[in-house]
């Protein structure tokens, strides 16, 4: 920290050096040329070819490496697109000022595309600039940022410095325009519903609060736009989806992060197995969009998205486990979870227990993409109860690599069934349940208006780029994650 400080110190009295000429933080340079298209338009011609065509470019990036050699010095900047070097001789005006600049200060070069004897693409510059000067020094250039956290807290200097986690993020925009793309080819609309919500909705979560003091109400960052994208439903807009930002105040994982992005969509006139089908078709599209594949290695294992999905019922992923007896009888279930130290209560039913006994013996064992099926109506509050067996609903969960990446069903579209199910969760709030829905009168109406048979879906973004950039963590797909506080040094 102390060198640090000194090297900032240095810094800062170079500025003020700058500051005194009256050039420090110039606005008049503008920029003709990127270093990934020069590389690629001109990376592969030769050295004579380029001496006839004496190709001028003007590039400004930030300066990454340097190398001072006496009467010539390279330098190589970095810009969005890629890196270019920069062949700089003492007959440039300011060269001995460049020869004091240090790495991360933005340049701006301008000169002659031509090849050096080791073929490296060069900017011959014949006029430099300084356009921004870096008050804090990069990481050691041969290690990057070391301490993840950090990589996290400061994520502006990650990028800087790690190719790989740029192409992290690339790879993440390449599976939001395939999603996208996909739902607009299927003829759905993309819509935006409200981020503040008097009443939160569409998910089993615990919501942040807000207020408004024009309004004088209490609102709340939105759990899941699930309710509104299928008021929507009823007003006729038969196909929509939204790609959106939800907010849940519940634990920080590898898996979590309070604000999250997911995809929601709603089909009118469909059933769960139209979602099933629908939900695996968006998956390939997407792998093939961000890695040009539908097999792929996932932290040392290797994913097949490319055949078919498997299916399995909760009961039969459980019984997978070697575990027996009636999965439909509560003191069953709680005497295996109880055998495994999960702690149950009272109010949770047979569903609510199996569900949880899922979770610890058998979820971690879907690697491969499958379908979760068999899900009880007491965990599924808006889903259609199956017309042959109706303690359950007709729902699945699509699972890779043991995480929920997707969640869809028929939904409930019965206003009097739905008016029965919020007042059960909202008896189970009231008995202190902070996760449980509230009744939405709204809603209720909504549907009482009629809501089509349709069919919905929900599938993480974070999670599925987690899965196609091999990363670990939600946190490394998440541009800026929450974290603790730093700590005051």
């Amino acid at each position: 920290m102390e060198e640090e400080n000194k090297l900032v110190e240095e810094r800062r009295e170079k500025l003020k050096a700058l500051r005194a000429k009256g050039i420090a933080f110039p606005n008049d340079f503008r920029r003709g040329s990127l270093a990934g298209p020069l590389q690629k338009s001109h990376g592969e011609k030769t050295k004579e070819d380029l001496e006839k065509e004496k190709i001028q470019a003007t590039v400004a990036g930030r300066m990454v490496l340097k190398r001072v050699m006496g009467k010539a010095s390279f330098a190589t900047l970095q810009d969005g697109s890629g890196r270019i070097q920069a062949y700089i001789t003492q007959d440039v005006p300011g060269y001995d000022e460049f020869k004091h600049w240090d790495l991360g200060d933005i340049v701006g070069v301008s000169g002659t595309l031509f090849k050096t004897r080791t073929g490296e693409l060069t900017i011959h510059a014949v006029s430099l600039r300084l356009l921004v000067k870096a008050l804090r020094p990069l990481p050691e250039k041969f290690h990057g940022m070391a301490d993840q956290e950090l990589k996290y807290r400061r994520r502006y200097v990650d990028l800087i410095v790690s190719a790989s986690t740029r192409e992290v993020f690339e790879k993440r925009v390449s599976i939001v325009e395939a999603l996208r793309a996909a739902m607009r080819a299927d003829g759905y609309l993309e819509v935006e519903t409200p981020m503040m919500q008097p009443i939160p909705g569409g998910a089993v979560a615990r919501p942040f609060r807000t207020y408004h003091h024009a309004l004088d109400m209490e609102l709340y960052l939105r759990i899941a736009p699930e309710l509104y994208l299928k008021r929507l439903v009823v007003g006729g807009m038969e196909r929509v989806f939204e790609i959106n930002r939800n907010f849940r105040n519940e634990g920080i994982s590898t898996r979590h992060n309070p604000e999250f992005t997911m995809m929601e969509w709603y089909c009118a006139y469909e059933d769960c197995e139209y979602m099933i089908a629908h939900t695996e078709k968006l998956v390939r599209a997407a792998a093939l969009a961000a890695l040009g594949k539908a097999v792929f290695a996932y932290q040392g294992r290797t994913i097949d998205a490319q055949k078919p999905f498997a299916r399995v019922s909760i009961a039969d992923a459980i019984r997978a486990q070697g575990v027996d007896g009636d999965l439909r009888d509560r003191s069953c279930l709680a005497s295996r979870l109880g055998a495994l130290g999960v702690e149950i209560e009272d109010a949770q039913g047979w569903g609510a227990l199996q569900l949880m006994l899922f979770e610890a013996v058998a979820e971690k064992h879907l690697v491969q993409p499958t379908f979760l099926t068999g899900f009880s109506a007491e965990v599924s509050p808006l889903a259609r109860k199956n017309d042959k067996d109706p303690e359950l609903v007709d729902r699945f969960e699509l699972f890779i690599d043991g995480k929920e990446i997707a969640n869809g069903f028929s939904e409930l579209n019965d206003p009097e069934d739905q008016a029965e199910r919020f007042r059960e969760q909202a008896a189970r709030k009231e008995a202190g349940d902070q996760e449980a829905m509230y009744y939405d009168a709204d809603y209720i109406r909504a549907l009482e208006y009629g809501l089509p048979p349709t069919a919905g879906g929900g599938l993480g973004v974070d999670r599925l780029a987690m899965l196609l950039t091999d990363s670990a963590s939600i946190r490394d797909v998440i541009l800026f994650p929450h974290m603790r506080p730093e700590a005051a040094s």
